[in-house]
């Protein structure tokens, strides 16, 4: 454990630190090999007021916020930036000398991924699998940047795609569309699909072998990007690899997030692949 002093500058993970393990991995393989004195610990947070607010008593850099509490914590800090404001909820506090800042890292972490592979989102068609928090944060970062020509969304939760939509709508006068997540109404959608991004936890660990979308429906040409990360390679980019789809893993959305919220507490380039190895070491060993 590294030696904390005066000077050290803390970052913490408000939310559950059992489910969120790997950040803190992240964050301090990040802070070690750039050789700065930060530190970043989790926190079982009760109180979430309370806990927000000693973020400034306390000095505390800056903060990750975890599920559930990324919308309610928009309503304890001082300032958000635009594209957290429109999306709702927060992932990301900055303590900017006694003002706290809400971002929301998980859209720019999926364009980023979707940026450091050369796809191109002008003029396509794009479907997303689920409306929660994740799902909000990445179609709200893709119709900000009025590239997508449309957008279909599927989900399980009526009310919650409802509002999602609406929302949307609001942002950009592209074709926003929704349904429930069926096999007949996934199959239509696909075929005229140029992306397909899972926003859902199914594939997720323990349950591996499980996937969001029959083998059969998917074809080459189309980019399938799953936010789940682990495992890195969950059963859908099995079948979409051997279907000749690209594909884009959760883990580089996972990283790129990371590494946003880094940089906004650090005010430095991370170090990427310091950070990348520590998280590949954790889901191999697990």
């Amino acid at each position: 454990m590294k030696e904390i002093d005066a000077k050290t500058k803390i970052c913490v993970l408000i939310g559950d630190p059992v489910e969120h393990s790997f950040s803190p991995l992240v964050h301090n393989a990040g802070f070690n090999a750039l050789g700065i004195n930060f530190v970043y610990g989790a926190c079982l947070v009760k109180d979430l007021e309370h806990a927000i607010k000693g973020i400034r008593a306390l000095n505390i850099r800056g903060a990750s916020i975890t599920i559930p509490h990324k919308v309610k914590a928009i309503s304890y800090v001082d300032k958000l930036d635009d594209l957290s404001q429109k999306i709702g909820s927060i992932n990301t506090i900055v303590n900017q000398e006694g003002e706290l800042i809400g971002y929301n890292s998980d859209g720019m972490g999926a364009l980023k991924a979707f940026q450091d592979r050369a796809i191109d989102l002008k003029g396509k068609s794009v479907l997303v699998l689920g409306s929660g928090g994740v799902a909000r944060a990445i179609t709200f970062s893709f119709v900000m940047r009025d590239e997508v020509k449309r957008l279909n969304i599927l989900g399980i939760i009526d009310e919650e795609m409802n509002i999602l939509i609406e929302d949307l709508r609001k942002i950009r006068g592209i074709d926003i569309q929704g349904a429930f997540l069926r096999e007949d109404s996934l199959q239509k959608t696909l075929s005229t699909s140029d992306i397909l991004i899972n926003c859902t936890p199914i594939g997720m660990y323990p349950k591996t072998k499980e996937s969001p979308v029959p083998s059969s429906f998917l074809r080459s040409g189309l980019v399938v990007f799953d936010v789940v990360y682990n495992p890195p390679q969950t059963t859908l980019l099995k079948d979409a690899q051997r279907a000749g789809c690209m594909t884009v893993s959760g883990l580089e959305m996972f990283i790129n997030q990371a590494i946003v919220q880094f940089e906004l507490w650090t005010g430095e380039k991370a170090p990427v692949d310091a950070m990348k190895k520590v998280l590949l070491e954790q889901l191999i060993e697990g």
